[in-house]
């Protein structure tokens, strides 16, 4: 079978011919139509879970987000059959048998499940990581619908995930943006206002929209003094969470907020809450781009280089 693979930590995303993977008992073998890419997919190819606790195997084949067909189910597997429509993280144990394939073996009791049945594989692909961050940031804030949330970030996948799904629960939702498309997209998507980064600070606009505070924060692209900038706008009670792992503890208690590093807590039961949003309509999935396996190893550099904007799936 075609994947994308690395042969060591640190190595350069190739295109390979490997053998297709065995069913194991408790297992499922997925046809994979479509693989989402994130920025943890290069990071884990970085070693980013190289803690000499972690099994890996090289050829490591690079993803987590995928949707497809059940192909084949091993011994004991009782939730799947042959033909069902599934998506979510392919991620297990070890690390390397991932969605970037036209097949992957994933344990029944990983990330996944059933399809949403409003859209195509290639829409699915894209959900899992972004979405499942975007819905348990959201929900975590704690917010109050009427409530101002700014989204800096939010041109990107978590970040058009997280728009929608504020915008749904009744929020007033900031967005940056970088033109004048982006701010078209993003009100499309519920933002109420857009604010544009590269016009002036985004901290000084924002005070002089909202001179009276934001009641929430989600900031996918800050580094630590710039999240902690961004602090001083939300106001005393309210939430900030980021996903670069850049806040203080003390500096979040200093002004009364809850919050701070955010990490996903992936699972079925947080996939099927994203499919009835899809199902119902409340959520489009932005899929910006569709590669082939042979594109990958350029989009990687892209996602490294912070070029992309929106969802990259890859077709199989």
């Amino acid at each position: 079978m075609k994947a994308i693979a690395v042969s060591e930590f640190k190595g350069i995303p190739t295109l390979m011919d490997l053998p297709r993977p065995d069913v194991r008992p408790g297992t499922v073998l997925v046809k994979v139509q479509a693989a989402g890419i994130n920025p943890f997919d290069w990071k884990m190819i970085d070693g980013i879970m190289n803690n000499g606790k972690t099994p890996h195997q090289f050829p490591l084949i690079m993803g987590v987000d995928g949707a497809g067909v059940i192909e084949e189910v091993g011994e004991g597997v009782t939730h799947f059959k042959k033909g069902d429509l599934v998506y979510g993280q392919f991620i297990h144990m070890p690390i390397g048998e991932g969605s970037y394939a036209e097949y992957a073996i994933v344990p029944e009791k990983a990330g996944l499940t059933m399809a949403p049945m409003r859209i195509s594989p290639e829409e699915a692909a894209a959900v899992p990581t972004s979405g499942m961050t975007a819905l348990q940031m959201i929900d975590k804030l704690k917010l109050q619908k009427g409530d101002v949330v700014l989204i800096n970030g939010a041109t990107g996948g978590v970040g058009s995930f997280a728009t929608q799904i504020a915008a749904a629960k009744g929020l007033k939702v900031i967005a940056t943006v970088g033109d004048e498309a982006g701010a078209k997209r993003m009100h499309q998507l519920g933002a109420a206002v857009t604010i544009n980064y590269k016009k002036a600070p985004l901290a000084d606009q924002v005070k002089a929209k909202f001179p009276q505070g934001i009641d929430g924060l989600i900031d996918m692209v800050s580094d630590k003094a710039g999240f902690e900038n961004n602090l001083q706008l939300v106001k005393e009670g309210g939430g900030a969470f980021t996903t670069l792992f850049v806040a203080d503890d003390e500096a979040l208690k200093a002004r009364n907020l809850h919050g701070g590093n955010f990490e996903t807590e992936g699972g079925p039961a947080a996939l099927d809450q994203l499919s009835r949003l899809i199902d119902q309509g409340q959520i489009k999935v932005p899929v910006e781009n569709r590669i082939r396996l042979e594109d990958v190893p350029a989009a990687i550099v892209a996602s490294r280089e912070g070029k992309v904007t929106g969802k990259t799936v890859i077709i199989m």
